[in-house]
């Protein structure tokens, strides 16, 4: 792939962030959640462990919101009017959303209580 083909799909891939950000209610609310866990490990001077456990959280939970949002569309895309299949893949996309934060929340429970505990 030459250079300008490269950051061309960067270019298209910094869109779509950008889409998510401006569009996607619930993507505002989890990098809201992102940049306060980000500012308490920085309070609570969190582990390089514990660093790794919250990027890797935030990551997760924002990409797979991306994917959400990609099925989404896609869906509406190839079924406009209501059809229960098309509604199964849009709450199987947000159930994975809603399983990864669940899961976050669960890791900075177990990182955050016992400093603030202290």
């Amino acid at each position: 792939m030459s250079f300008y083909k490269r950051l061309k799909s960067f270019h298209y891939a910094f869109k779509g962030l950008q889409d998510l950000v401006r569009n996607q209610p619930n993507a505002r609310i989890h990098l809201l959640f992102a940049v306060s866990v980000i500012f308490a490990g920085l309070y609570f001077q969190i582990s390089r462990p514990e660093w790794l456990a919250v990027t890797i959280c935030i990551f997760m939970v924002i990409s797979l919101e991306a994917v959400n949002t990609a099925l989404e569309y896609l869906t509406d895309l190839v079924s406009p009017e209501y059809h229960p299949l098309a509604g199964k893949v849009k709450d199987a996309a947000a159930a994975a959303v809603l399983i990864a934060a669940i899961g976050a929340a669960i890791v900075g429970l177990m990182i955050f209580v016992p400093k603030i505990m202290n």
